[in-house]
């Protein structure tokens, strides 16, 4: 189990990577899905990724991590279902607090060590 979240992860941060080039360069046939596939392997990585500590600040970031993968899944409904550009936003407001909790889980799980 352990190898297969990693690998989970990247398959499906790869997926979600093409499926929006393929979006903005405008190969809309596939790229949806593509891109939904893929948010939904990153969410169920992240959702099954270990938690290393035990903090309220943790488990916050823990939380806040699930949420931007589900808005990410959420970006791709707005892909499928929606004719505008609605799933930008929802990509942006997933890929920030992706970002966010990346640098910060790392920097709270030293300091419990």
């Amino acid at each position: 189990m352990k190898q297969i979240i990693p690998a989970l992860f990247t398959v499906g941060a790869i997926m979600v990577l093409a499926g929006a080039i393929l979006r903005i360069t405008a190969w809309q046939l596939y790229a949806p899905y593509i891109y939904t596939i893929g948010a939904g392997m990153v969410a169920l990585a992240q959702i099954n990724s270990p938690v290393k500590g035990k903090s309220k600040v943790l488990k916050r970031l823990r939380m806040q991590q699930i949420f931007g993968a589900l808005a990410l899944v959420l970006a791709g409904a707005f892909m499928i279902y929606t004719r505008g550009n609605e799933w930008i936003a929802c990509l942006t407001i997933g890929a920030i607090l992706q970002l966010y909790t990346s640098f910060r889980i790392p920097q709270e799980e030293e300091k419990e060590k």
